[in-house]
This record gives structure tokens, C-alpha cells and sequence, in this order.
């Protein structure tokens, strides 16, 4: 790409021939959820039924109280809450078999590039560790846990110290492939505008719960990744959003 500012554009889709896309082509798309170990612990979330806890808040009062927040969080997370939360970003509406999947948030050709892994520093009822969340059964997985996980945090963030002082801090990595399969090189650009709508339904679910975020986009890339065990190539990471209670 000779210029950057090419990226933002949709040039690129006038240049790919569709039909050789490896969906045009018959083959089987990426699983919408990464599998997790066979030998992982898995954790319920609580469902919606268990959320009465979280006052309602019209969508009018979401939006002009929104901002973003970098600050230290005041108290920890409930589980309801960090389930709410899960469910407003990446949540499943109907999942049609393994490949397909209706979310909370849009995706071009709904095809919802994401993983989501959990930094949970202040959760009730969950041990300080990074979780992965798995939508398909509403469940967290553990992926690791590490000394100084705070501070290691807001290393991945450059040394945006907030990132470390929340209760939970989000991070979304991206599997290319799931785009891919439909759009081929056209699947980049909107793999970042799905972060977009993704991060953009945190900031209103943290409204409901007395809870702020702030979006972050400047991060060590290696050490993210190899902080949440991804190889950085078919899965690194693209989005990180510290949540503090507010």
C-alpha cells in the first residue's frame, strides 16, 4: 500500500474477484468461536434472569452520559455485571450451527471476527487472571494467570497505567480468517470498523452499571499477544478497554 490513507478507502474491493473467495469456492467458513481445551475449566456466567440488579437506563441517557473514563475503579465488578457486559458485546441472539451466529452487534456478512479474553483484576467470585469468553455457551475460560497481572496490563498497554487499575479490562483480538473467507483482502477494513460497533456497545452497557471504559488503541502488539498465548498471525490482538466502577 503506497499510501496509508488507502486503507480508510474501499478501492480494494473493485480489484478482488469475488468468485475466487474460499467461500465462493464451497469451502467450510472458520468455527465462530475459537474451541476451547478440552481439559479447560469452564465457568457459568449468570444469564439475563440473573441480572435484575441492573437498573434500566434509556438509550437517550446512555448516550448523551457517555464518555470515556481513565481512572481507578472504586469497586469490583459482580459476576452479573461482567456477564451483562459480555452479553452487550459480543452476546448470541441465535446461533445457526457452528458457523453462523446473530449477535448484540453488527458485523459485515456476519461474520464476527473477535475473541474476547477477560483481564479480571476486581471480579467477585473470580480469581485475578486473564479469562476468555466463550458466547456460544454464555462461559468464561481461564487462559492464564500471572503474577503482577496488573502491572503486566498496562505494560500491554504502554504503560497506560488505567489499563492496570480497573476492575476488568476487556481485550478483543481478531482471527482474520472468519472475515476472510468471505471478503478475501477486502475483509481488513471492516474487521476494524466491527471493533468500532463492538467497544461502542461497552461504553453503553457500562452505563447501566455505574461503570465507565476508555478505548485503546496504542499497545504493545507482541507482548499482548504473547500475554494472551496467541501466535500473531491467525490471532492477535486489535482492542483493549479498561472497565472501573465509577
Amino acid at each position: 500500500m503506497k499510501n496509508p490513507r488507502d486503507f480508510l478507502k474501499d478501492s480494494i474491493r473493485l480489484t478482488i474477484d469475488f468468485s475466487q473467495t474460499d467461500q465462493s469456492k464451497g469451502f467450510t467458513p472458520p468455527p465462530i468461536e475459537k474451541p476451547a481445551p478440552p481439559e479447560a475449566v469452564r465457568i457459568d456466567l449468570p444469564r439475563s434472569e440473573d441480572w435484575r440488579d441492573i437498573p434500566p437506563v434509556t438509550l437517550v441517557q446512555a448516550i448523551a452520559n457517555r464518555k470515556s473514563w481513565r481512572v481507578k475503579t472504586r469497586g469490583p465488578l459482580s459476576l452479573p455485571e461482567l456477564s451483562f457486559l459480555l452479553w452487550a458485546t459480543q452476546g448470541i441472539r441465535k446461533a445457526e450451527g457452528a458457523y453462523h451466529a446473530l449477535r448484540v452487534v453488527p458485523s459485515a456478512g456476519c461474520r464476527h471476527s473477535f475473541e474476547t479474553y477477560i483481564a479480571a483484576f476486581r471480579v467477585e467470585g473470580l480469581e485475578k487472571a486473564i479469562y476468555r469468553y466463550l458466547p456460544l455457551s454464555h462461559q468464561l475460560t481461564e487462559v492464564a494467570a500471572y503474577d503482577n497481572l496488573e502491572a503486566r496490563v498496562a505494560e500491554m498497554a504502554l504503560g497506560q497505567g488505567f489499563a492496570g487499575r480497573s476492575a476488568a479490562t476487556f481485550i478483543w483480538t481478531t482471527i482474520p480468517s472468519r472475515m476472510e473467507w468471505r471478503y478475501g483482502m477486502a475483509a481488513h477494513k471492516v474487521i476494524a470498523l466491527d471493533a468500532g460497533h463492538v467497544c461502542q456497545n461497552l461504553y453503553l452497557a457500562c452505563e447501566a452499571i455505574g461503570a465507565g471504559t476508555c478505548a485503546i488503541a496504542a499497545y504493545d502488539q507482541d507482548y499482548s499477544d504473547e500475554m494472551l498465548g496467541v501466535d500473531g498471525e491467525e490471532e492477535f490482538t486489535i482492542y483493549m478497554a479498561p472497565v472501573s466502577k465509577l
